[in-house]
This record gives structure tokens, C-alpha cells and sequence, in this order.
């Protein structure tokens, strides 16, 4: 295998944010202000948890809503974000994700059910890590701009102390506000802002290096701020671009898929993902679908084996050749006519 050493460089990339507060800290309105500022000329769409809420801002903001109702599986996410996809939105808002992890039908609610008949919590989690992979793989991997938001609540852990009187005891101590997801659930996300009950945020991972040591209010600004650090990325270089594409060709051909023109490659891509493959900043999105759909292709049948060579006769061994046995065939018919012949 050759492998290739190449200078560092940052290339155009789809935001992944991540917004994280407690009740009342204003995450919705927060995360449509971003939206506003990240996409100025783009589509909007909500993907909508909490009961209807998303669609209270309506007479500020131009954007679409897809409604969620129970049970939130993380698979019911993925259905949300690819129909946002397929219908060419710029930017996804997914408000909230703390459902798909602790509400009902999310990964804790399942674990709940699922450990009452399970033997052990590893075949629990088995099952259901897989389902939470498949919704951070949505979000990482889609064309459009994801802006999802996480409930926050207090985090503590026991402190051990001793009192006045020598006895060792224990007593809670705030570590600060953790999101209500799978724990290291903020290290996915390009950047993710974490905003208290007075609207003021402070960027508790940042890769765009913009907001260090700043307190700032979630609004369009923010999101215009955003987008100049993604346009100011260079376009990916050819030579990138075109191993997507030979990647998207191999597996459509693995899939047994039409690629006998542009049109038929084209067809079968959107008839494969729903996505457009003329988009460039589609091709990792499709690239991944069609991957999945390689990886659940049922396994091939065996090869049927060769027939095996027919085994030399040892003579040492009392075993006969085919000519051995032909002659001694034909000797016990003639023995046997003889006798035939003796009798009449």
C-alpha cells in the first residue's frame, strides 16, 4: 500500500453546532438566529421534539418544521434529518437532542426496558450503541449545516471530607452544567456553546479557534462570524473530489447499480440515497449511504468447490485403476457367459 504524506490544509466543511442549556435558556430561539446568520439566503428546517415549540417564532423566522412525537428513537431522527436533506435544505436545526437519549423511546428509556429481561447490561448496549452511532453518523455525514440542540442539568459528584470531630464523611459538590446526551456527545460537533439562564454563552469547544475566552449572545452576528471562518476553507482539491467519485462508482457497481452514462449514474445515485449527485458538497453524504447499503448486502453464496481429483490407485494397498477394474468387470462377465453356456 503506498502512503501518502501531504501538507496540512482546511478545507470546506458543513458546520456541525451544538447548543447546550438548561430549561428557559433560550436554545430555540438561539438556534434560529444562528440558522439565520449561517444560511442568509438558504432554507431552514426544524426538526421539532419539544412538543410543538418550534413553531412559536413563526411570525420572526422563515423556516420549515418537521414535528416529532414519541417515542424518540434515534432512528426516527435519522428519518427527520434525511427527508430535510432530500428536500435541498441548507440548514437542519434539531431541537432538541436530548429526547433521543433520555425521553421515552430514546437510548435510556430502552435500556430500562430491554435490562429487566437481559442477563448483563453488554448485551443491552449491544444493541442499542449501534442506534446511537447511526444518529451521530446522520448528522456528521449530511449536506447540510446541523444545528442541534441539548438540555443541560447540574452536575455533581461526592467529595470526601472529614468533619470536626475526625469522622470521615462524604457531601455533593457542583462540577457545573452537563448536557442531558451520551457523555462525550459535545467532542462531535465543530463547536458547541453552552448558554445560562441570562442568554449568555461561552464556546465550551471550539475548533474555529473564534471564540476563546469570549461571553457572547447567540444571534445572527454569531452566525455570519461563523460562516466567513467556513468560507475562508479552500475548495477541496481535485484529486479528493475524485476519489469520492470512484468511491461512489465502486459501490454502485458492487450494488449492481446502472453506470452505463452520466444520466444512468446520476438516476442511480438519487434512486439509491434521494440525494442529488450533481451537488459536490453532496458527495460524502452519498458516499456514506451507499457505503451502509454495501455493508447490509447479504454475503455472497460460497463458490461451489472443484471437483476433487480422482485418487491414485495404490496396489500396495489392495486398490484397483480404473483399467483394473474395467478387466476384472469384463472377466466376471465372461466367467459368467461360461457358465451359462456349461448349463445348457
Amino acid at each position: 500500500m503506498t502512503v501518502e504524506i501531504r501538507r496540512a490544509e482546511r478545507t470546506k466543511a458543513k458546520l456541525r453546532l451544538g447548543l447546550a442549556g438548561p430549561s428557559g435558556a433560550g436554545k430555540t430561539m438561539s438556534s434560529l438566529k444562528l440558522a439565520k446568520g449561517i444560511t442568509p439566503a438558504g432554507r431552514i428546517l426544524m426538526i421539532d421534539t419539544e412538543r410543538g415549540s418550534g413553531d412559536l417564532y413563526a411570525d420572526l423566522f422563515d423556516y420549515d418544521i418537521i414535528t416529532l412525537q414519541p417515542p424518540y428513537k434515534p432512528e426516527r431522527y435519522v428519518e427527520a434529518i434525511r427527508a430535510g436533506e432530500e428536500a435541498g435544505y441548507d440548514t437542519i436545526i434539531i431541537d432538541s437532542l436530548s429526547h433521543a437519549w433520555s425521553d421515552e423511546g430514546g437510548i435510556l428509556d430502552q435500556a430500562d426496558k430491554l435490562g429487566k429481561s437481559a442477563k448483563n447490561s453488554y448485551t443491552v448496549w449491544a444493541d442499542l450503541t449501534p442506534q446511537h452511532r447511526m444518529l451521530v453518523g446522520a448528522m456528521l455525514n449530511s449536506p447540510a449545516h446541523i444545528i442541534a440542540t441539548t438540555r443541560s442539568k447540574q452536575q455533581y459528584e461526592l467529595e470526601e471530607y472529614t468533619d470536626s470531630r475526625g469522622n470521615r464523611k462524604s457531601r455533593p459538590v457542583k462540577l457545573g452544567m452537563a448536557p442531558v446526551q451520551r457523555e462525550g456527545m459535545e467532542y462531535e460537533f465543530t463547536v458547541f456553546f453552552d448558554i445560562d439562564q441570562a442568554h449568555n454563552a461561552r464556546a465550551s469547544k471550539d475548533r474555529t479557534n473564534l471564540f476563546k475566552d469570549e461571553i457572547f449572545t447567540p444571534d445572527e452576528k454569531i452566525g455570519e462570524r461563523i460562516l466567513g471562518w467556513l468560507n475562508s476553507a479552500k475548495e477541496a482539491p481535485p484529486e479528493e473530489i475524485a476519489r469520492t467519485k470512484a468511491k461512489i462508482l465502486y459501490c454502485l457497481k458492487l450494488l449492481g447499480a446502472d453506470v452505463t452514462t452520466q444520466e444512468a449514474i446520476r438516476k442511480s445515485i438519487i434512486g439509491l440515497t434521494q440525494l442529488d449527485g450533481a451537488r459536490v458538497e453532496n458527495a460524502d453524504a452519498i458516499l456514506s449511504r451507499l457505503e451502509a447499503k454495501v455493508k447490509a448486502m447479504p454475503p455472497a453464496p460460497p463458490a461451489a468447490p472443484a471437483p476433487a481429483a480422482p485418487k491414485a490407485a495404490d496396489p500396495a494397498a489392495g486398490e484397483l485403476t480404473p483399467e483394473d477394474e474395467a478387466l476384472l468387470a469384463q472377466s466376471a462377465d465372461d466367467a459368467a457367459r461360461a457358465e451359462a453356456e456349461n448349463h445348457d
